[in-house]
């Protein structure tokens, strides 16, 4: 007898679970993957979309345990929040607009020696509820911080990046990289993030690369971002190179190259590095000359370029090339950036930024660049910032009524989200 129980229990143990089953009808589904779908509907089983398609189509033979009318309402990815850091939700409306970028640096660290770690991982939670609160899914967030990572519960898919400077002891930079790797690895998605070619020495570089192939991670990094940026390298000048040079860094670096090419001879190297470098994400890109877009026309594959609209309006950056990236062919993402120099954390809000200064651009081409071209950047094309067969299911809905009008009318929408799903689980309810 009690064998026969331990055989039954045994066989019990091997029937999987019977995942959920439930459709979602919108009066649109914005799919990212081809046209919108008038009265739509999307299946879902588990944590995964099953199917897409016209309700009628969907429903037909369906099984499912559930099915939402979300009425008027227009369905779209859950979007994805390239690049922002999440340790400075709590420093929003602290910094006044700066009269340089070097000024707002010393004021920024001046007010994160004021803060504690308890501080820090309130502002990272605090600021996850935003961005979720917003119709973010995904987000892709640097932390000077990856000890805290444990201290916090993901809402929303994370990309943990390790924000790594080595400014006054380049010396150190293995033991940094290794140090931050160590304590990375308590985060189910993540990568490394030198800071910047001003802030990360090219021994720091070049230890994340290494960690990149061997661990198969993503990096991340910030370039060309400023004028004084731009003038720190070009020329060995200016208030930037100024304020560095006083902190003890080796400026020996600077006089002659740009930014771009100073990167890209120091973290990128040979074409046989392009060839096996893991794609990067390259935040900000404002400052370039002639010579760069010729040097990153062999990268064009590789990179995946982030544009922060508001952030850049704060500082006042030179204009984003928009147009001369794309024609290149780099694939362009919409991201936050921080509350140190944002108002909120709404990539509605960005897209509308954008809108404002490319107004050429199509509302569409817009909304691709905060859910398929994200989803890209990060290496997930195959699983996120799409409603399509296999994707993971996280998806938003937001007021909608005129098919015609869809993409316009999601660049408008200012309020936070009244429904979503994340990985499959119903998050808000309208």
């Amino acid at each position: 007898m009690l064998l026969r129980q331990r055989q039954n229990d045994a066989t019990r143990r091997r029937v999987p679970l019977q995942k959920k089953k439930m459709i979602v009808r919108a009066r649109i589904v914005v799919t990212m993957n081809g046209p919108p779908v008038e009265n739509g509907a999307v299946a879902i089983s588990g944590n995964r979309i099953d199917a897409v398609g016209e309700f009628r189509e969907i429903t037909r033979g369906s099984g499912a345990q559930e099915i939402i009318d979300l009425g008027e309402q227009a369905l779209l990815p859950g979007l994805i929040n390239s690049h922002c850091h999440l340790d400075y939700t709590c420093l929003r409306g602290k910094i006044p607009p700066p009269k340089s970028f070097t000024e707002w640096i010393r004021a920024i660290n001046a007010e994160k020696t004021r803060l504690s770690p308890i501080e820090y991982v309130s502002s990272i939670i605090e600021g996850f509820a935003e961005a979720q609160a917003f119709g973010t899914t995904t987000i892709a967030n640097l932390t000077a911080f990856p000890e805290l990572i444990p201290e916090v519960s993901e809402p929303i898919r994370t990309w943990w990046f390790g924000e790594l400077i080595d400014v006054r002891n380049p010396e150190r930079a293995n033991e940094i990289v290794d140090l931050a790797v160590e304590r990375l690895k308590a985060a189910k998605h993540w990568g490394l993030a030198p800071h910047a070619p001003f802030t990360a020495s090219s021994n720091l570089y070049e230890g994340c690369q290494e960690l990149v192939r061997r661990e198969n991670i993503l990096p991340t990094t910030h370039l060309a971002e400023s004028r004084e940026e731009m003038q720190m390298f070009r020329n060995a000048s200016g208030p930037l190179y100024d304020f560095l040079k006083e902190i003890g860094r080796d400026m020996g670096d600077c006089g002659g190259k740009t930014p771009a090419a100073h990167f890209l001879s120091m973290a990128a190297g040979d074409q046989r590095a392009i060839e096996v470098s893991r794609p990067y994400l390259i935040v900000h890109l404002n400052e370039l000359i002639e010579s760069d877009y010729e040097l990153l026309e062999r990268w064009r594959s590789r990179f995946s370029i982030v544009h922060c609209p508001r952030s850049h309006a704060y500082f006042e950056h030179s204009p984003f090339p928009f147009e001369r990236l794309r024609e290149i062919g780099f694939n362009i993402c919409l991201a936050t950036d921080s509350l140190a120099s944002n108002e909120d954390l709404s990539l509605f809000g960005e897209m509308r930024a954008f809108r404002e200064n490319f107004a050429n651009v199509s509302a569409e081409e817009i909304v691709a660049m905060v859910t398929r071209n994200s989803a890209r950047a990060l290496s997930q094309e195959g699983k996120l910032g799409k409603i399509a067969e296999g994707f993971a299911a996280d998806l938003i809905a937001i007021p909608c009524e005129r098919l015609s009008e869809v993409f316009e009318e999601i660049l408008l929408y200012a309020q936070p989200i009244a429904w979503s799903i994340r990985n499959g689980t119903l998050k808000n309810r309208l």
